[in-house]
């Protein structure tokens, strides 16, 4: 699953990404409001709204919606300022929509992080002192909404917040093209690679890599991994294993720089994949299942990816 990181939104974004989502939460009736002092509302839905909080149980009546944006990279609802924001700016607007009639439920959306705990401790936090039903909107809701919805993030074009894996391609290029050179790929069943020293299932749960993904991407590729490892041990290819560990480094440190933006470790590896490719398009032609094969090699020869705890 892609993490969008929407820190990167600035505020009047956010509450257009707000709206966006309570067209399909709530319905084709939820207001946006304009720029500017909002007494305490970024939009509005009067009906009965589509599934929240369920589509068998769905809330009917006034909505109010709330976005409450940081850009501050990992900022959590349980930080000190949140609270500020709830007891000095969320609870007091609600009870002044209650005086005047305005508000039924709250749809409260904020890009911060939310556990399961904090979830039911703000939610009850909010209705206790102002006895309205309410649901906190958090950055992990948010994610898994996306996911089900890629329309909205073209719609929004969140996918141009997604700052890609950059790195410079063209030592492994070198490598892959040298590798395709050397030999056609063909499968060597009996002398394949031994893997056996290596709890490959170990190092998938360190990494996030799913077991889907490994079965039926990386293990297809197992039978080609002597080969690879007979060529970057020859020593006539040492100005060819320089260009793979310099590789290497780069890789992983790309890996660990953008880690948490990834839920899956597959994502990054097909990220790399993409890079690569996109940048050498008419060189990789027709060599691009080396491509993937030869990242599988390094992900399983532990080259690239977490190797211990």
């Amino acid at each position: 699953m892609r993490i969008y990181p929407l820190h990167y939104l600035n505020d009047q974004e956010f509450e257009n990404l707000t709206t966006q989502i309570c067209y399909i939460v709530l319905g084709e009736g939820t207001i946006p409001f304009a720029e500017g002092k909002d007494g305490g509302r970024d939009g509005r839905f009067n009906g009965k709204a589509n599934c929240i909080p369920s589509y068998s149980k769905p809330w009917e009546g006034k909505i109010v919606i709330q976005a409450k944006h940081t850009t501050k990279e990992n900022a959590s609802c349980s930080d000190g300022t949140f609270n500020t924001i709830l007891k000095k700016e969320v609870i007091p607007a609600i009870k002044k929509l209650q005086r005047e009639e305005m508000i039924n439920y709250y749809l409260l959306f904020t890009n911060r992080k939310l556990t399961g705990i904090e979830d039911g401790k703000i939610e009850n936090q909010i209705s206790s002192e102002t006895g309205i039903v309410n649901i906190v909107f958090a950055n992990e809701r948010i994610q898994q909404f996306l996911q089900a919805n890629p329309k909205v993030v073209r719609t929004m074009n969140l996918n141009d917040l997604l700052k890609p894996l950059e790195f410079d391609e063209s030592d492994l290029k070198e490598v892959i093209l040298s590798l395709h050179s050397a030999f056609k790929m063909q499968k060597d069943t009996l002398n394949a690679l031994d893997l056996t020293s290596l709890n490959l299932e170990e190092k998938n749960r360190l990494n996030g890599l799913s077991k889907e993904y490994f079965d039926n991407v990386i293990k297809r590729d197992i039978e080609y991994f002597n080969q690879i490892k007979d060529f970057l041990s020859s020593p006539i290819n040492d100005e060819l294993i320089d260009l793979y560990d310099d590789a290497v480094s780069e890789l992983n440190g790309k890996i660990t720089l953008r880690r948490d933006e990834y839920v899956e470790f597959e994502n990054l590896l097909e990220d790399f994949y993409d890079y690569i490719i996109r940048n050498n398009e008419k060189q990789l032609t027709g060599k691009k299942r080396l491509v993937r094969t030869f990242l599988n090699y390094m992900y399983c020869n532990c080259d690239i990816g977490k190797k211990e705890q």
